[in-house]
Protein backbone atom coordinates (compact mmCIF):
# COMPACT_ATOMS: atom_id res chain seq x y z
CA UNK A 1 0.00 0.00 0.00
CA UNK A 2 2.47 2.37 1.11
CA UNK A 3 4.76 1.70 -2.18
CA UNK A 4 1.47 2.61 -4.51
CA UNK A 5 1.29 5.31 -2.37
CA UNK A 6 5.17 6.81 -2.69
CA UNK A 7 4.25 5.66 -6.95
CA UNK A 8 1.28 8.24 -6.89
CA UNK A 9 2.85 10.94 -5.34
CA UNK A 10 6.00 11.06 -7.45
CA UNK A 11 4.06 10.75 -10.30
CA UNK A 12 0.75 13.86 -9.28
CA UNK A 13 3.28 15.75 -6.68
CA UNK A 14 3.72 19.67 -8.20
CA UNK A 15 7.72 19.79 -8.17
CA UNK A 16 9.62 23.10 -7.74
CA UNK A 17 9.96 23.14 -11.49
CA UNK A 18 6.03 23.29 -12.31
CA UNK A 19 4.95 25.77 -9.75
CA UNK A 20 8.03 28.21 -11.15
CA UNK A 21 6.63 28.46 -13.99
CA UNK A 22 2.79 28.64 -12.85
CA UNK A 23 1.49 32.19 -13.68
CA UNK A 24 -0.68 32.79 -10.77
CA UNK A 25 2.72 32.11 -8.66
CA UNK A 26 5.01 34.09 -10.64
CA UNK A 27 5.20 37.75 -8.43
CA UNK A 28 5.96 35.47 -5.10
CA UNK A 29 8.05 32.64 -7.23
CA UNK A 30 10.75 33.10 -4.83
CA UNK A 31 9.44 33.23 -1.83
CA UNK A 32 7.48 30.09 -3.17
CA UNK A 33 10.56 28.22 -3.77
CA UNK A 34 12.44 28.70 -0.90
CA UNK A 35 14.24 25.45 0.23
CA UNK A 36 12.88 25.47 3.26
CA UNK A 37 9.63 25.37 2.34
CA UNK A 38 9.80 21.59 0.62
CA UNK A 39 11.58 20.16 3.53
CA UNK A 40 9.23 17.51 5.47
CA UNK A 41 10.01 18.00 9.12
CA UNK A 42 7.55 17.24 11.82
CA UNK A 43 6.31 21.07 11.83
CA UNK A 44 5.55 21.30 8.14
CA UNK A 45 4.13 18.02 7.34
CA UNK A 46 1.36 18.80 9.25
CA UNK A 47 0.94 22.51 8.63
CA UNK A 48 0.74 21.53 4.91
CA UNK A 49 -1.45 19.17 4.96
CA UNK A 50 -3.97 20.78 6.95
CA UNK A 51 -3.43 23.65 4.72
CA UNK A 52 -3.95 22.12 1.14
CA UNK A 53 -7.22 20.20 2.90
CA UNK A 54 -8.39 23.86 3.76
CA UNK A 55 -8.10 25.66 0.51
CA UNK A 56 -8.62 22.22 -1.74
CA UNK A 57 -11.98 21.82 -0.16
CA UNK A 58 -13.26 25.12 0.21
CA UNK A 59 -12.24 26.43 -3.04
CA UNK A 60 -12.71 23.91 -5.90
CA UNK A 61 -11.46 25.88 -8.57
CA UNK A 62 -9.00 23.38 -10.29
CA UNK A 63 -5.43 24.99 -10.73
CA UNK A 64 -6.33 28.07 -8.18
CA UNK A 65 -6.52 25.49 -5.23
CA UNK A 66 -2.58 24.47 -5.78
CA UNK A 67 -1.53 28.28 -6.09
CA UNK A 68 -3.56 29.21 -3.29
CA UNK A 69 -2.46 26.90 -0.99
CA UNK A 70 1.15 27.61 -2.01
CA UNK A 71 0.53 31.56 -0.84
CA UNK A 72 -0.98 30.70 2.25
CA UNK A 73 1.76 27.82 3.08
CA UNK A 74 4.58 31.10 3.13
CA UNK A 75 3.60 32.54 6.14
CA UNK A 76 2.50 29.70 7.94
CA UNK A 77 6.04 27.89 6.93
CA UNK A 78 3.76 24.78 5.93
CA UNK A 79 5.08 22.01 3.44
CA UNK A 80 4.46 23.32 -0.03
CA UNK A 81 4.43 20.01 -2.14
CA UNK A 82 1.72 18.34 0.60
CA UNK A 83 -0.22 21.57 0.50
CA UNK A 84 -0.55 21.19 -3.25
CA UNK A 85 -0.78 17.55 -3.15
CA UNK A 86 -4.03 17.36 -0.43
CA UNK A 87 -5.80 19.92 -2.50
CA UNK A 88 -6.33 16.90 -5.22
CA UNK A 89 -8.62 15.39 -2.44
CA UNK A 90 -11.42 17.51 -4.09
CA UNK A 91 -11.35 16.32 -7.87
CA UNK A 92 -14.55 15.55 -10.21
CA UNK A 93 -15.07 12.18 -8.43
CA UNK A 94 -14.94 13.57 -4.88
CA UNK A 95 -16.48 17.59 -5.28
CA UNK A 96 -20.18 16.66 -5.99
CA UNK A 97 -20.24 14.98 -2.71
CA UNK A 98 -18.58 17.29 -0.81
CA UNK A 99 -21.05 19.45 -2.64
CA UNK A 100 -24.16 18.01 -1.20
CA UNK A 101 -22.73 17.87 2.32
CA UNK A 102 -22.16 21.33 2.43
CA UNK A 103 -25.23 22.38 1.30
CA UNK A 104 -27.06 19.42 3.53
CA UNK A 105 -24.65 20.46 6.64
CA UNK A 106 -25.31 24.57 5.65
CA UNK A 107 -29.29 23.57 5.18
CA UNK A 108 -29.07 21.85 9.01
CA UNK A 109 -27.15 25.19 9.90
CA UNK A 110 -29.05 27.81 8.89
CA UNK A 111 -32.40 26.23 8.99
CA UNK A 112 -33.22 26.58 5.31
CA UNK A 113 -34.56 24.19 2.48
CA UNK A 114 -31.94 24.83 -0.88
CA UNK A 115 -30.12 22.66 -2.97
CA UNK A 116 -27.23 22.33 -5.04
CA UNK A 117 -29.19 21.74 -8.50
CA UNK A 118 -28.55 25.56 -9.58
CA UNK A 119 -24.99 25.64 -8.92
CA UNK A 120 -24.35 22.32 -10.73
CA UNK A 121 -26.54 23.97 -13.58
CA UNK A 122 -24.28 27.40 -13.32
CA UNK A 123 -21.28 24.96 -13.95
CA UNK A 124 -22.55 22.66 -16.70
CA UNK A 125 -23.44 25.87 -18.52
CA UNK A 126 -20.22 27.86 -18.12
CA UNK A 127 -22.18 30.99 -16.36
CA UNK A 128 -21.61 34.25 -17.16
CA UNK A 129 -20.10 36.47 -14.00
CA UNK A 130 -23.74 37.58 -13.89
CA UNK A 131 -24.79 34.82 -13.12
CA UNK A 132 -22.93 33.76 -10.31
CA UNK A 133 -23.29 37.16 -8.68
CA UNK A 134 -26.90 36.43 -8.40
CA UNK A 135 -26.52 32.83 -7.72
CA UNK A 136 -24.51 34.07 -4.87
CA UNK A 137 -27.55 36.29 -3.49
CA UNK A 138 -29.88 33.04 -3.50
CA UNK A 139 -31.06 30.93 -0.87
CA UNK A 140 -28.13 28.17 -1.73
CA UNK A 141 -25.34 30.20 -1.46
CA UNK A 142 -24.96 31.12 1.92
CA UNK A 143 -25.87 27.48 3.31
CA UNK A 144 -23.39 26.33 0.47
CA UNK A 145 -20.48 28.69 1.73
CA UNK A 146 -21.54 27.93 5.35
CA UNK A 147 -21.28 23.90 4.83
CA UNK A 148 -17.96 24.36 2.56
CA UNK A 149 -16.02 26.04 5.02
CA UNK A 150 -17.32 23.81 8.10
CA UNK A 151 -16.42 21.03 5.96
CA UNK A 152 -13.26 22.43 5.13
CA UNK A 153 -11.97 23.62 8.74
CA UNK A 154 -12.85 20.09 9.68
CA UNK A 155 -11.29 18.21 7.65
CA UNK A 156 -8.04 20.48 8.09
CA UNK A 157 -7.94 20.10 11.84
CA UNK A 158 -8.49 16.24 11.52
CA UNK A 159 -5.49 15.89 8.87
CA UNK A 160 -3.45 18.28 10.51
CA UNK A 161 -3.83 15.53 13.58
CA UNK A 162 -3.94 12.78 11.82
CA UNK A 163 -0.68 13.75 10.19
CA UNK A 164 1.12 14.93 13.30
CA UNK A 165 -0.05 11.11 14.66
CA UNK A 166 1.40 9.89 11.45
CA UNK A 167 4.91 11.56 11.85
CA UNK A 168 5.57 10.57 15.14
CA UNK A 169 4.34 6.88 14.44
CA UNK A 170 6.76 6.32 12.03
CA UNK A 171 10.02 8.34 13.74
CA UNK A 172 9.06 6.54 16.96
CA UNK A 173 9.46 3.29 14.73
CA UNK A 174 12.61 4.65 13.33
CA UNK A 175 14.17 6.08 16.40
CA UNK A 176 13.08 2.26 17.90
CA UNK A 177 14.93 0.05 15.02
CA UNK A 178 17.99 2.26 15.01
CA UNK A 179 18.45 1.72 18.71
CA UNK A 180 17.69 -2.24 18.57
CA UNK A 181 20.62 -2.21 15.58
CA UNK A 182 22.76 0.09 17.68
CA UNK A 183 22.18 -2.70 20.65
CA UNK A 184 22.34 -5.80 18.37
CA UNK A 185 26.30 -4.24 17.51
CA UNK A 186 27.20 -3.74 21.16
CA UNK A 187 26.09 -6.89 21.94
CA UNK A 188 28.09 -8.77 18.88
CA UNK A 189 30.77 -6.51 19.84
CA UNK A 190 30.55 -7.99 23.55
CA UNK A 191 30.13 -11.45 22.29
CA UNK A 192 33.43 -11.13 20.53
CA UNK A 193 35.09 -9.44 23.10
CA UNK A 194 34.77 -12.90 25.27
CA UNK A 195 35.02 -15.77 23.02
CA UNK A 196 38.35 -17.50 22.86
CA UNK A 197 40.99 -16.67 20.30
Amino acid sequence: MSNRLTRWWHANAPTRESLEHNKFLAPVAHRVLEPSLWRFTRRSVPRGVALGLLVGIFLLIPGIQIAGAALLALPFRANIPLAAAMTFLSNPATTPLILWASVYIGNWMLGRSADANGFMALVDGHATIGQWCAWLFSEAAPAMLLGLALISIGCAVVGYFLADWIWRHRMGRKWHARKFRIGKCHESSALEEIAPV
